[in-house]
């Protein structure tokens, strides 16, 4: 092992010594500026919320689109310094990477896809963080829009990430009010207008109490008459997201009513006949 002996151990140390050095210190760097990075967009953005009258869920969408883009380009550029202290030649290997890009490009279509579509999804609008939406075979709440994939919690705690250019067609159900709709079966023992003036004043109390509600509820009338009941319809307008809460309320309500003036909700019956012999 002679060449062991050749080797200037103290020069090896001091080297490896300030290369440990300078990765720690990039590191830190790295961190420092991420943290500040990220303060400083979150502020500028409240800002522009402020200014602008941006609704919450635009300034959180695009919020978090410019924080991971600066994340991006900030460990590109620490990939860049870092090879600088071993050598490398950044600029070589990002030419080569290139072409190597460019060779791989022809499979990647649906990388390419991804971002194109994820793009016009921003560009125009279509959804933002925390609206309801239905696409590609999920529904539920929306936590992240990105460039590639789409964040989307079903109501049942389920996140699912769906490729971008899945979104083929998709419905907000966050934009404008929504329909709070209750069905309700009375017998044909029931007199249908007394039911109604009931229902009617069901609704004119909640409407006072639930501030959510902002038309209605208002009483349609018969709206089916089935084999065992007749249903009269309720229908009202909510503010989004409240419809379902509106709804449950109604029901209640409606059928404490009910109890309380002797009208039957029906429910199926089986009558059995049994012949003598």
């Amino acid at each position: 092992m002679k060449w062991l002996e050749n080797i200037e151990w103290e020069e090896v140390i001091l080297d490896v010594g300030i290369i440990l050095i300078q990765l720690v210190a990039i590191l830190i760097a790295f961190l420092i500026t991420r943290a500040i990075g990220k303060k400083l967009i979150q502020s500028s953005f409240s800002k522009v919320q402020t200014k602008k009258k941006m609704s919450v869920g635009r300034t959180q969408t695009l919020q978090a689109l410019a924080i991971s883009f600066f994340s991006y380009v900030l460990i590109f550029i620490t990939l860049v310094i870092v090879l600088g202290i071993f050598g490398i030649n950044a600029a070589g290997l990002i030419a080569g990477a290139g072409i190597i890009g460019l060779a791989i490009g022809f499979g990647a279509q649906g990388l390419v896809s991804d971002v194109v579509t994820g793009f016009f999804l921003l560009l125009e609008k279509q959804l933002d963080v925390g609206d309801y939406v239905t696409t590609a075979g999920y529904g539920g709440i929306v936590e992240e829009v990105g460039l590639r994939t789409t964040q989307i919690r079903s109501f049942d705690g389920t996140l699912n990430f769906i490729p971008n250019r899945e979104i083929s067609s998709l419905s907000n159900h966050s934009r404008g009010n929504m329909r709070a709709l209750v069905d309700i079966g009375i017998s044909y023992d029931d007199n249908i207008d007394h039911a109604m003036t009931i229902l009617q004043e069901v609704c004119d109390k909640i409407k006072q109490e639930n501030e959510t509600i902002v038309e209605g509820p208002d009483v349609l009338g018969v709206q089916t008459i089935g084999d065992s009941d007749i249903t009269l319809r309720v229908i009202a307008k909510t503010e989004n997201m409240e419809q379902w809460a509106v709804e449950r309320q109604l029901r209640k309500a409606i059928k404490e009513a009910f109890d309380q003036n002797n009208i039957d909700i029906p429910f199926p019956h089986q009558v059995y006949i049994e012949k003598q012999a």
